[in-house]
């Protein structure tokens, strides 16, 4: 190969490498794992249906709690709005996944524990409405949302489960003499169970696309060299 043709085919290699470093792909054994927040860099590439996204578990519940709204207003006949569940506050509800300055990692850990509280949460919503069928469905495939979450973790063991004196306080900070008032805590459990779970979605959607199109650019550019 001639000399010219050899400086042709360097520069054209790290010309790649500063378009890759541009969009932000991982060059050579550089670390995928950017320490910075909000850094998708690391994150294996999958199919789309593999995606946690698209994961028929998730649809399974939000199915559930979507009814809730209407399940709501059809016991109390439109004389309490939806909105009215605002000034019933919950201190142990567990925050949501936001959509920017979060990795995945951590966004896929605060999942799985928010899962885990609510399912000790559900246990309110049983005792005030012990034939609700939405807390039955919930509850029935939570166990299958919190495994197919950790499946995507690159340390699942980091995320513990409750103790038995952890789930107790949960429940007795629960706790209220007036039936109203228990009734209504009920309601918003599952009412904020469902944005927990549409938030989450959306947000390991986005991060999942963002993955996607920056290897698909990557890849772009070496086809064109």
């Amino acid at each position: 190969m001639s000399p010219k043709l050899n400086t042709y085919w360097l520069s054209a290699v790290m010309l790649c490498a500063l378009l890759l470093c541009a969009l932000g792909a991982p060059v050579g054994d550089s670390p995928t794992d950017s320490p910075e927040a909000g850094d998708t860099s690391g994150e294996e590439e999958v199919e789309p249906n593999d995606l946690l996204n698209n994961s028929e578990v998730w649809d399974l519940i939000l199915g559930a709690t979507k009814r809730h709204e209407n399940e709501f207003e059809n016991e109390f006949h439109n004389q309490v709005k939806y909105e009215f569940l605002d000034e019933y506050k919950i201190s142990s509800l567990p925050e949501r996944c936001p959509y920017t300055n979060f990795t995945k990692e951590d966004c896929l850990k605060r999942l799985v524990q928010g899962v885990q509280i609510y399912t000790v949460l559900l246990r309110h919503v049983e005792k005030e409405y012990p034939n609700s069928l939405i807390c039955a469905e919930v509850k029935s495939n939570s166990g299958r949302l919190i495994n197919v979450i950790k499946h995507k973790m690159k340390n699942p063991e980091q995320v513990t489960a409750l103790t038995s004196s952890q789930e107790v306080q949960l429940l007795k900070d629960l706790d209220n003499p007036n039936t109203f008032h228990r009734k209504m805590t009920a309601h918003n459990i599952l009412r904020q169970l469902h944005y927990f779970l549409l938030k989450g979605k959306r947000a390991i959607a986005k991060r999942e696309r963002s993955r996607g199109s920056t290897a698909k650019e990557g890849l772009g550019i070496f086809q064109i060299l």
